[in-house]
């Protein structure tokens, strides 16, 4: 799909004296996957339920898919899938029973929702376990089932709220696998609330940091690292003395530096040359064997974001 699937505009939801959001203003393009980063509590799955108008917002305004989130709560609900707090799974059916329920509730006529419960399960992987009730299954398995119902009825937005949230390593990765591929097939555009950064990272082509109801960070993972972030220089090697760290200390746009065992990671301010302090590092005797200059990570920058928010509203 193509144009905006949600465009917000200072969106607001107070409780009392809570402001759970505060002048949200946002643009997700159709066909990407957005994902929206906070710790818990920051305001994402308040976000989501406003923009499925299940909460009516005290300002601002939002459109999703087109339609005015106060105006056409129903057509916004019937053109999107979402995975909330709550699987939607009957455990004591099978996964083919459990398709085929919500493909009744969606209308979708006989043939067409055999056809649909065969490509779901088939592209999770699921389709030689359809007959087995889920009650038996794993966590991660019921979640990649959950998944499969909300895209059942082909909607063009998808939201999905912390979805690997208590599974395992293993099942979490092996579920954005699932994820990944479906948005691909699917061509479903997905809003994502996560605070797993490997998992922005990976699946997002924009990322909003959310932190006690504030946007606080908006652009890709490589505009915010360039934004938000500082450079490291990781220099490995030996004979480093505590007079050398203090002379790298005290160099212009140099922020800080520390020594773990080998190696040197020396933070930087962003306009910096590095060769001279690789320079002096060799003139006072150290052992210099590999030298990598690198950005900031999405979790630091994340991090960072998160504690200049919270620093400057106490």
């Amino acid at each position: 799909m193509t144009g905006l699937a949600i465009e917000t505009k200072n969106l607001s939801r107070e409780f009392g004296l809570i402001k759970a959001l505060e002048n949200l203003s946002i643009q997700v393009p159709g066909g990407s996957v957005f994902g929206f980063l906070g710790p818990n509590g920051a305001g994402k799955t308040t976000t989501i339920r406003l923009l499925l108008g299940l909460l009516e917002p005290t300002g601002g305004s939002a459109q999703v898919l087109g339609y005015d989130i106060k105006d056409n709560p129903d057509e916004i609900r019937s053109n999107c899938g979402a995975l909330l707090e709550h699987s939607g799974i009957y455990e004591r059916l099978s996964a083919e029973n459990n398709l085929e329920f919500y493909g009744r509730v969606w209308q979708i006529p006989a043939p067409e929702r055999r056809d649909r419960i065969r490509e779901l399960l088939d592209n999770l992987n699921l389709w030689d376990r359809r007959k087995e009730a889920v009650s038996t299954w794993s966590r991660g398995m019921k979640q990649k089932l959950a998944m499969a119902r909300a895209l059942f009825h082909r909607p063009k937005l998808l939201f999905l709220d912390e979805p690997t949230a208590g599974l395992d390593p293993a099942s979490a990765a092996r579920l954005r696998d699932d994820l990944e591929k479906l948005v691909e097939v699917e061509g479903v555009t997905v809003f994502l609330n996560t605070h797993n950064l490997a998992e922005a990272e990976r699946l997002c082509q924009q990322i909003g940091i959310i932190s006690r109801g504030k946007l606080v960070g908006l652009g890709s993972p490589g505009d915010l690292r360039a934004k938000a972030g500082k450079p490291h220089l990781e220099i490995s090697g030996s004979n480093f003395s505590p007079q050398m760290i203090a002379e790298l200390e005290a160099r212009p746009g140099v922020i800080s530096v520390e020594l773990h065992n080998s190696r040197l990671t020396i933070h930087l301010q962003e306009a910096v040359e590095t060769a001279p302090l690789v320079s002096m590092l060799v003139s006072a005797g150290g052992q210099v064997e590999e030298v990598l200059k690198t950005q900031s990570s999405l979790e630091e920058v994340f991090l960072t974001l998160i504690n200049e928010n919270e620093g400057a509203v106490e």
